[in-house]
């Protein structure tokens, strides 16, 4: 059974909450565009979070202490848009019940980000 990015509707809520983590991340450069078909936080032309339904999935790094903190928050997995355990290596989805700790890792996602551009 394929669960490819099927359209999923977000809450009110939940685009409200995402498009709050893009105006904190506004004056780094961080704007709000389209990835995987999805609402984005895109930072020079590479995506750093998305909301997919009411989950906000972003790019951590597998080998970091951010995303294995992420796994850790109940309801969260590494981001598998295929649905045939194929996650994205770097990627972990996480429900928005955890909306008190998408900020942090809204900025470890950016972090990673630049860091990844630098190299």
């Amino acid at each position: 059974m394929m669960r490819r990015l099927e359209k999923q509707e977000s809450s009110a809520a939940a685009v409200s909450a995402f498009e709050g983590l893009g105006a904190d991340l506004a004056p780094a450069g961080v704007v709000i565009g389209r990835m995987f078909g999805a609402t984005s936080l895109v930072l020079n032309k590479k995506a750093l979070a998305c909301l997919i339904g009411d989950k906000v999935v972003f790019k951590l790094g597998r080998d970091t202490a951010e995303y294995a903190r992420a796994l850790a928050v109940p309801g969260a997995a590494p981001f598998d848009p295929s649905g045939m355990n194929r996650p994205y290596k770097d990627w972990v989805e996480l429900p928005f019940d955890a909306h008190e700790e998408l900020p942090a890792f809204a900025e470890a996602a950016l972090q990673f980000v630049v860091g990844a551009q630098g190299t």
